[in-house]
């Protein structure tokens, strides 16, 4: 879905439905509000994985874990195009605003 954003989100819009995602990169696109883990956060500890493995740690030795960090991000080009009002409350919360 990805890929596809900019198709999507037009659609979305067109046919006024708000839309939640899981990737900032959407919501840049158009999208109207994404809520996930920093995937740049995600990317550095899996590095930090493949490092302890090719140091010769087992996989199944390594625990799993979970995301510590999430960004919220919302985009009010998007609220106003759908007439969606944001709460100010939502909006102070939020890691990222698109004006």
């Amino acid at each position: 879905m990805v890929a596809h954003r900019p198709r999507m989100t037009q659609l979305a819009i067109r046919h006024r439905l708000p839309t939640l995602h899981d990737y900032s990169v959407v919501v840049e696109a158009g999208g109207l509000v994404s809520y996930g883990a920093k995937w740049p956060d995600l990317y550095r500890r899996a590095a930090q994985f493949v490092d302890r493995i090719l140091k010769g740690a087992k996989p199944g030795d390594i625990p799993v874990e979970q995301p510590t960090t999430f960004e919220l991000v919302i985009n009010m080009k998007t609220a106003k195009a759908l007439r969606l009002t944001i709460p100010q409350s939502v909006l102070l919360r939020a890691d990222q605003v698109i004006e």
